[in-house]
């Protein structure tokens, strides 16, 4: 069953060498990330499912040992997701970017706490997709925990990916109190049309979360909310 859940946002600029002199923008976010990670650890599981959002190359499962880079962003950067080498003679794959950025938080934490596994899941999945996804990873040991990446709307500011989109900002904010309130129905009424027009990365990871989390009776905790770049980046911690 699921016993605790860590969301975070996966820009690669999460990086410092990828955010190179911007880096310190981003320097609350990391920390909150590390936290919400810390939440992960403290509920000792016994196995740790990382979703995040992924094109068509990228999706399905990886195993813990999948390599990422940075190298698409112009950085000498290779993860691992969770640390350690693949000890497996099946062809490698790598990690799309937002696994990548959860395997660089993993390393950053020193994480080492249980065995980790990777889902890239596509921003058109449906919904009901998403829960069966989250009820099945809620059954794959005794005590599980996510870590869960992707961003909200691109559409906070004018010089946002999206540009200016007055539904952004209150999509965000209802988003923020689903988060820090572990409120899977809220989760599980996200409107996936808006959020595709919005240029919202996490709709699916979020949902395969409230998938898993149903039932669960886990509490939230809203850690960090802003849109730096006109991007929503939220990180909250469930246990």
């Amino acid at each position: 069953m699921l016993v605790a859940a860590a969301v975070c946002p996966c820009p690669p600029l999460l990086v410092p060498e990828v955010a190179a002199g911007a880096a310190p923008e981003l320097d609350a976010a990391r920390a909150a990330c590390t936290d919400a990670l810390g939440v992960l650890a403290a509920s000792r599981p016994d196995r740790l499912i990382v979703v995040g959002p992924a094109e068509q190359s990228g999706r399905g499962p990886f195993p813990q040992g999948a390599p990422g880079s940075f190298r698409g962003f112009g950085v000498d950067l290779d993860v691992r997701l969770g640390g350690g080498e693949r000890n497996s003679m099946e062809p490698e794959r790598e990690l799309p970017p937002s696994l990548a950025v959860a395997a660089w938080l993993l390393e950053r934490t020193g994480w080492s706490d249980a065995p980790v596994e990777g889902l890239g899941v596509g921003e058109p999945l449906a919904a009901d997709r998403c829960f069966q996804a989250g009820e099945g990873i809620a059954g794959r040991a005794g005590r599980v925990a996510l870590l869960v990446m992707g961003d909200g709307s691109a559409c906070r500011t004018l010089k946002a990916p999206g540009y200016l989109d007055e539904r952004a900002a209150p999509f965000d904010a209802a988003l923020a109190r689903a988060l820090g309130a572990a409120d899977v129905t809220a989760l599980k009424a996200l409107d996936a049309e808006l959020a595709y027009e919005l240029k919202v990365s996490g709709r699916a990871p979020w949902q395969v979360l409230a998938g898993a989390a149903e039932g669960a009776g886990l509490a939230g905790a809203l850690l960090y909310e802003d849109a730096p770049y006109g991007v929503g980046y939220l990180v909250a911690a469930w246990s």
